[in-house]
């Protein structure tokens, strides 16, 4: 028997309308923030993802999924969404008439690591990107948009945790220091930690290996090396956080996985031990470089990604149910093949006029087309034997009231809608009958 592949899932339709209503969610909360969504493609060019031989993350040294097309190019499956975003704004030229271009993107991600609780070799990713001057602002519209999100879908165990890398002369000077510190300890460091060392030292400070040991403990900050505008920089954030009421607690050891982040980085946890050592549900940073590295003009940015599969895990572990009861507006039983064949009709004109509707298309008894019914839960149950057809008529119940009443068939609209809006004038409380 065929089975998904490792490290990937399948949502069924239990699940489904879960995915679809935080969706709509993200796109509710990006448009009041002004957020555009952008769609780029799941392959890209190898470089767009292996830039730098540098680069020590093992995302890019380990985990992307690459492969030669027919045309003999190196491609590779997204890892994240950040570097398509900035390759997109670059080779399209989005930065000719904006100031800022403030993009979100949705969708399947892919990364060959092992599978574990909210990590998987196929996920799904919500991020943001906003390009423009080197602004606090911009840092701080990109995480309260986060929080917006979290408060939007009723999650409130969470913990912002930021810190600050500094720009370009800070980080050197700060990458000489560790250097000088680790390289007394080099006999105590992962082998990975060993690698690090000479590609990007930084890197180390995130080491899930030796996370907990005193040499990584008693590392210099970077604190302690930022020059002037760095500083300023970061306080203009946290200032801004707490204009804004948003609670944070600054890490020094936060460094963030990939190797383009500069100035601020942050992470938002879950504060729960569902999730495990996957308890971080989003994460971003400001990438002052990266759009130049792309062969475009020197212009800063700053995003974040979500894993909608982690959020997700966190939403049922608080119980949160972002979907109401699934429930159509009705459902036909029919008795007699003429009957049948033409409720098929009589249903697809009400789905034309709107009205979510289904049908038994079984040659089933009486009896097992009303369990179906209500399996469907819906608001009417509509009864339609050869006897009725033959006089036009139609037996309707009304499930929230048990109401039962033979009408014409030309009436059952009008009728319909008369019932929905008594029921929507009630103040849901016939609803509430139906979902318990």
């Amino acid at each position: 028997m065929l089975s998904k592949p490792k490290g990937t899932y399948d949502v069924l339709p239990t699940n489904s309308r879960v995915w679809v209503k935080l969706e709509q969610i993200i796109r509710k909360v990006c448009e009041l923030s002004n957020y555009l969504e952008i769609r780029t493609p799941i392959f890209e060019q190898y470089e767009t993802f292996h830039r730098d031989q540098s680069d020590s993350s093992d995302l890019v040294n380990k985990e992307t999924y690459d492969f030669i097309d027919r045309g003999d190019r190196k491609m590779t499956l997204r890892p994240e969404g950040t570097a398509g975003c900035v390759r997109a704004y670059v080779e399209n030229k989005l930065y000719v008439n904006n100031k800022v271009t403030k993009l979100f993107y949705l969708g399947p991600m892919f990364r060959y690591e092992r599978q574990q609780k909210g990590r998987y070799r196929q996920f799904s990713q919500f991020g943001l990107e906003a390009y423009g001057p080197k602004s606090a602002l911009l840092d701080v519209d990109i995480i309260s948009t986060a929080v917006m999100l979290l408060k939007a879908v009723g999650l409130s165990k969470v913990r912002v945790r930021i810190n600050t890398l500094g720009d370009s002369e800070s980080r050197d000077n700060y990458r000489n220091v560790l250097v000088d510190y680790f390289s007394k300890h080099i006999n105590d460091l992962c082998e990975d930690c060993k690698v690090r060392l000479e590609k990007n030292p930084l890197r180390i400070l995130d080491c899930k290996v030796d996370k907990d040991s005193d040499i990584l403990k008693n590392a210099p900050l970077i604190s302690d090396y930022l020059n002037e505008a760095s500083k300023l920089h970061f306080k203009q954030v946290l200032n801004l956080l707490d204009e804004l009421k948003i609670n944070y607690v600054i890490d020094n050891h936060l460094v963030r996985g990939l190797d383009y982040y500069s100035d601020t980085v942050f992470e938002i946890e879950y504060e729960s031990d569902v999730l495990g050592n996957q308890n971080v549900i989003c994460a971003g940073g400001r990438y002052n470089d990266l759009v130049k590295d792309l062969g475009g003009p020197d212009i800063p940015g700053v995003g974040l990604a979500f894993g909608m599969d982690r959020l997700l895990l966190a939403l049922e572990n608080e119980n949160i149910n972002i979907v109401k009861p699934r429930a159509l507006h009705a459902f036909l039983i029919t008795l007699g093949e003429e009957a049948k064949e033409y409720g098929l009709g009589l249903i697809y004109n009400l789905r034309l006029q709107g009205f979510m509707c289904d049908m038994s298309y079984a040659s089933s008894s009486l009896k097992a087309q009303f369990k179906e019914a209500d399996q469907n839960n819906s608001h009417f149950t509509l009864i339609l034997g050869d006897n009725e057809l033959k006089e036009d008529n139609i037996n309707v119940k009304n499930n929230l009231t048990d109401e039962q009443v033979t009408i014409k068939i030309n009436e059952l609209t009008e009728y319909m809608l008369k019932e929905i809006n008594k029921c929507h004038n009630c103040g849901g409380k016939c609803h509430e009958k139906m979902s318990n």
